[in-house]
Protein backbone atom coordinates (compact mmCIF):
# COMPACT_ATOMS: atom_id res chain seq x y z
CA UNK A 1 0.00 0.00 0.00
CA UNK A 2 2.65 2.53 1.04
CA UNK A 3 4.94 1.53 -1.82
CA UNK A 4 2.15 2.12 -4.33
CA UNK A 5 1.57 5.53 -2.77
CA UNK A 6 5.25 6.46 -2.83
CA UNK A 7 5.85 5.08 -6.33
CA UNK A 8 3.51 7.67 -7.83
CA UNK A 9 5.62 10.57 -6.55
CA UNK A 10 8.85 12.12 -7.64
CA UNK A 11 11.87 12.76 -5.42
CA UNK A 12 13.23 16.29 -5.82
CA UNK A 13 16.31 17.79 -4.15
CA UNK A 14 15.77 21.53 -3.84
CA UNK A 15 18.75 23.86 -3.86
CA UNK A 16 18.37 25.53 -0.45
CA UNK A 17 20.97 27.52 1.47
CA UNK A 18 21.48 25.54 4.69
CA UNK A 19 23.51 28.17 6.55
CA UNK A 20 22.33 29.38 9.93
CA UNK A 21 22.50 33.12 9.27
CA UNK A 22 19.69 33.76 11.75
CA UNK A 23 21.49 32.06 14.64
CA UNK A 24 18.66 29.59 15.27
CA UNK A 25 18.92 26.91 17.94
CA UNK A 26 19.34 23.40 16.43
CA UNK A 27 15.67 22.26 16.75
CA UNK A 28 14.46 25.55 15.21
CA UNK A 29 17.10 25.33 12.47
CA UNK A 30 16.08 21.78 11.53
CA UNK A 31 12.39 22.84 11.28
CA UNK A 32 13.33 25.99 9.35
CA UNK A 33 15.37 24.03 6.80
CA UNK A 34 12.68 21.37 6.29
CA UNK A 35 10.11 24.14 5.75
CA UNK A 36 12.40 26.00 3.31
CA UNK A 37 12.92 22.82 1.30
CA UNK A 38 9.19 22.08 1.20
CA UNK A 39 8.38 25.63 0.11
CA UNK A 40 11.12 25.59 -2.56
CA UNK A 41 9.60 22.45 -4.09
CA UNK A 42 6.00 23.66 -3.72
CA UNK A 43 6.71 26.73 -5.85
CA UNK A 44 7.36 24.48 -8.85
CA UNK A 45 4.74 21.79 -8.25
CA UNK A 46 1.48 23.50 -7.48
CA UNK A 47 -1.40 21.34 -6.26
CA UNK A 48 0.92 18.52 -5.18
CA UNK A 49 1.55 17.06 -1.76
CA UNK A 50 5.10 17.98 -0.71
CA UNK A 51 7.09 16.15 1.95
CA UNK A 52 10.48 17.60 2.87
CA UNK A 53 12.96 16.81 5.61
CA UNK A 54 16.23 17.98 7.06
CA UNK A 55 18.49 16.36 9.61
CA UNK A 56 21.03 17.91 11.94
CA UNK A 57 23.67 16.11 13.99
CA UNK A 58 24.41 17.93 17.25
CA UNK A 59 27.20 17.16 19.69
CA UNK A 60 27.89 19.31 22.74
CA UNK A 61 25.56 22.04 21.36
CA UNK A 62 27.53 22.19 18.09
CA UNK A 63 25.83 21.37 14.79
CA UNK A 64 27.95 19.09 12.63
CA UNK A 65 27.62 19.54 8.91
CA UNK A 66 28.16 16.99 6.21
CA UNK A 67 31.90 16.30 6.22
CA UNK A 68 32.36 16.36 2.45
CA UNK A 69 35.71 14.59 2.55
CA UNK A 70 37.64 11.87 4.33
CA UNK A 71 39.76 14.12 6.58
CA UNK A 72 36.75 16.01 7.93
CA UNK A 73 34.84 12.75 8.44
CA UNK A 74 37.73 11.30 10.49
CA UNK A 75 37.76 14.50 12.58
CA UNK A 76 33.99 14.30 13.18
CA UNK A 77 34.05 10.62 14.12
CA UNK A 78 37.01 10.94 16.48
CA UNK A 79 35.23 13.91 18.08
CA UNK A 80 32.19 11.69 18.68
CA UNK A 81 34.12 8.78 20.22
CA UNK A 82 32.77 8.11 23.72
CA UNK A 83 30.20 10.91 23.44
CA UNK A 84 26.49 11.34 22.82
CA UNK A 85 25.18 12.84 19.57
CA UNK A 86 21.64 14.06 19.05
CA UNK A 87 20.01 13.83 15.65
CA UNK A 88 17.14 16.19 14.94
CA UNK A 89 15.13 15.07 11.93
CA UNK A 90 12.52 17.63 10.94
CA UNK A 91 9.80 17.00 8.38
CA UNK A 92 7.38 19.43 6.76
CA UNK A 93 4.33 18.35 4.78
CA UNK A 94 2.57 20.88 2.59
CA UNK A 95 -0.90 19.69 1.68
CA UNK A 96 -2.45 21.48 -1.30
CA UNK A 97 -5.90 20.75 0.12
CA UNK A 98 -6.62 23.79 2.25
CA UNK A 99 -3.00 24.94 1.84
CA UNK A 100 -2.17 23.29 5.17
CA UNK A 101 1.30 22.79 6.64
CA UNK A 102 2.20 20.02 9.10
CA UNK A 103 5.55 19.86 10.88
CA UNK A 104 7.28 17.41 13.18
CA UNK A 105 10.76 16.98 14.62
CA UNK A 106 12.05 13.64 15.78
CA UNK A 107 14.93 13.37 18.24
CA UNK A 108 17.32 10.41 18.14
CA UNK A 109 20.12 10.07 20.67
CA UNK A 110 23.16 8.04 19.68
CA UNK A 111 25.74 7.08 22.27
CA UNK A 112 29.08 6.33 20.60
CA UNK A 113 31.45 3.73 21.97
CA UNK A 114 35.09 4.73 22.46
CA UNK A 115 37.05 3.94 19.31
CA UNK A 116 40.35 4.88 17.75
CA UNK A 117 41.46 6.24 14.38
CA UNK A 118 41.92 2.72 13.02
CA UNK A 119 38.23 1.83 13.49
CA UNK A 120 37.11 5.25 12.21
CA UNK A 121 39.25 4.82 9.07
CA UNK A 122 38.02 1.27 8.46
CA UNK A 123 34.41 2.35 8.85
CA UNK A 124 34.84 5.33 6.49
CA UNK A 125 36.44 3.12 3.81
CA UNK A 126 33.43 0.80 4.07
CA UNK A 127 30.50 3.26 4.01
CA UNK A 128 32.01 6.50 2.61
CA UNK A 129 29.42 8.64 4.46
CA UNK A 130 30.85 11.97 3.29
CA UNK A 131 27.41 13.40 2.50
CA UNK A 132 25.91 12.45 5.89
CA UNK A 133 25.62 14.68 8.93
CA UNK A 134 27.77 13.17 11.66
CA UNK A 135 29.85 11.12 9.18
CA UNK A 136 28.03 7.80 9.42
CA UNK A 137 25.13 5.79 8.02
CA UNK A 138 23.11 3.68 10.40
CA UNK A 139 21.70 1.83 7.41
CA UNK A 140 25.28 0.86 6.53
CA UNK A 141 27.87 -0.33 9.03
CA UNK A 142 27.58 2.71 11.31
CA UNK A 143 26.19 0.53 14.10
CA UNK A 144 29.76 -0.66 14.80
CA UNK A 145 30.44 2.81 16.25
CA UNK A 146 27.53 2.82 18.72
CA UNK A 147 26.81 1.64 22.23
CA UNK A 148 23.13 2.59 22.10
CA UNK A 149 20.46 4.37 20.05
CA UNK A 150 17.40 5.90 21.70
CA UNK A 151 14.48 6.95 19.50
CA UNK A 152 10.72 6.76 19.11
CA UNK A 153 11.08 6.24 15.35
CA UNK A 154 14.06 4.23 14.07
CA UNK A 155 13.46 5.45 10.52
CA UNK A 156 14.20 9.04 11.57
CA UNK A 157 17.94 8.42 11.89
CA UNK A 158 17.97 7.43 8.22
CA UNK A 159 16.53 10.85 7.32
CA UNK A 160 12.73 10.73 7.39
CA UNK A 161 10.53 9.82 10.38
CA UNK A 162 8.24 7.48 8.47
CA UNK A 163 6.09 6.55 11.45
CA UNK A 164 4.97 10.17 11.82
CA UNK A 165 4.71 10.66 8.04
CA UNK A 166 2.56 7.55 7.64
CA UNK A 167 0.33 8.61 10.53
CA UNK A 168 -0.14 12.08 9.04
CA UNK A 169 -0.86 10.68 5.56
CA UNK A 170 -3.44 8.34 7.06
CA UNK A 171 -5.07 11.24 8.90
CA UNK A 172 -5.15 13.32 5.71
CA UNK A 173 -6.67 10.50 3.67
CA UNK A 174 -3.71 9.94 1.35
CA UNK A 175 -3.33 6.41 2.71
CA UNK A 176 -6.07 4.05 3.77
CA UNK A 177 -5.71 1.69 6.73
Amino acid sequence: MLNRFLDQYEVVSPDVDESNDQGLEPPDLARHLARKKAEAVAINVRDALVIAADQLAVIEDKVLGKPGDHAKAVEQLLGASGKTMTFLTAVCILDPVGRARYEHTDKTIVRFRRFDRRLAEAYLRHDEPYDCAGSFKLEGAGFVLFEAVQTDDPTAIIGLPMIWVADRLLQLGYLSP
